[in-house]
């Protein structure tokens, strides 16, 4: 600054009988200077803060940098050599001296706004590197703060050209509360939502929603005040208002993720034309198959017994209970499953018949498998119906499936 005041001192000495003159110069030797302090600011200070954010360890000192807080810092210092340095200028009016001090302090002002505003920036991009961010993120909240400060910073910045006093301003307000509710009504709501939904720990970065209303079906990448980001799963991404998530339905699938298991529930369709009784041959050949051979010989010796008891005298097959088809068909799923490795059966463990319709009866497989992951659990389905299905001729049953164009086209070719 001493610097600064010897050099419009010198050039005010030299050009005392050209007043006029002599105020340009020293205007043009503010703005110079004005210039080379930014320059200096920019290409060796922050230089220098870049190099030593990318030497330490920390992360917080990165993300300063990133989000150039720095950088808008930085850029106070020429207004500040402007607001001193025009009191030096030789002949200037003080009309003008008050505008050009005044542009500098509503230029100052607005940039320790946006630094200030790039600040809580990187306050975010730091707390998400901490797992309590996917639980408890502050974006929202930071947004909300960076509304309250630019409406600050604009009410200083005008404050400052008009040369009036901020409160002055401040006063006017109230008459203008009606207005401000209509503007800020989708901000209002979405603070609302915002802290509805990281209060209620409704929705975290990470989890997998539903929302058809807003075709939204993915991973949440994004929670902010006015907007929650779905990546959906083909790539695409729903942006879904906050407010839409308190007043409409969704699903979230944490609860699954979080349970460490995945339904499984789905049917097969059986002929019920194929349904029968097993004879003596059948018996002895299930009574071979690994999975079977304990359900067939308990099953034996419970009918042995049950029979026994009925004393049924001539028509034996009508009064004495006997093995059927479907009911060894559906203790062998069950043994499958459990000697399967990827199912849970610690979790609900089902295989039950459903009342029969006119496409067959449904044999309904409900259980879970041990993971959550997409892709492994279509593996695991698609494996345990594949084995099912190239099995169920073996137990005498077919799968029901409506006649197709090639079957009447075979029956046709039959009758002639």
């Amino acid at each position: 600054m001493d610097q600064l005041k010897n050099l419009l001192q010198i050039a005010s000495n030299r050009l005392t009988d050209y007043p006029l003159i002599a105020t340009l110069v020293g205007i043009a030797l503010l703005i110079i200077v004005a210039l080379i302090a930014d320059l200096i600011a920019k290409r060796q200070l922050l230089r220098l803060l870049r190099g030593l954010a990318r030497r330490t360890r920390s992360t917080w000192d990165d993300a300063l940098v990133d989000q150039q807080v720095f950088r808008r810092f930085a850029k106070i210092i020429p207004a500040v050599i402007v607001i001193y340095g025009a009191q030096w200028v030789p002949g200037i009016p003080d009309g003008m001296l008050q505008v050009i001090e005044n542009i500098a302090l509503a230029y100052m002002a607005l940039m320790i706004m946006l630094a200030v505003g790039a600040l809580m920036d990187a306050a975010n991009d730091i707390y998400e590197q901490y797992p309590i961010a996917k639980d408890r993120p502050i974006k929202g909240y930071l947004q909300v703060t960076k509304i309250i400060l630019y409406c600050i910073g604009a009410i200083l910045v005008v404050a400052a050209l008009l040369d009036r006093s901020p409160l002055l301003l401040l006063s006017g307000f109230g008459a203008m509360t009606a207005v401000l509710m209509l503007v800020f009504r989708d901000t209002i709501l979405s603070l609302v939502a915002s802290i509805q939904l990281i209060g209620n720990d409704m929705v975290r970065v990470g989890d997998w929603i539903e929302m058809p209303e807003c075709n939204a079906d993915g991973d949440v990448i994004d929670v902010a005040l006015h907007t929650v980001k779905v990546q959906n799963w083909d790539k695409t991404i729903t942006t879904i208002p906050t407010h839409k998530l308190i007043t409409a339905s969704f699903r979230n699938w944490r609860g699954m993720s979080e349970s460490g298991g995945r339904r499984i529930k789905r049917s097969l369709l059986l002929d019920q034309n194929s349904i029968r009784f097993l004879t003596d041959e059948e018996t002895a050949k299930f009574n071979r198959f690994a999975l079977l051979k304990n359900y067939i010989e308990t099953k034996q010796q419970e009918l042995s017994t049950v029979n026994a008891a009925l004393n049924s005298g001539e028509a034996t097959n009508v009064n004495q209970r006997r093995l059927t088809n479907i009911g060894t068909f559906r203790a062998y799923i069950v043994n499958y499953l459990r000697n399967r490795s990827d199912i849970n059966e610690s979790m609900t463990f089902l295989v039950r018949q459903l009342p029969p319709g006119a496409d067959g009866l449904p044999i309904e497989i409900y259980i879970f498998t041990k993971t959550t992951a997409w892709v492994a659990y279509e593996s695991i389905q698609a494996d345990i119906f594949d084995h099912l299905l190239a099995i169920i001729p073996e137990f005498g049953l077919r799968v029901y499936q409506k006649p197709s164009g090639m079957d009447v086209r075979a029956l046709e070719g039959n009758r002639s």
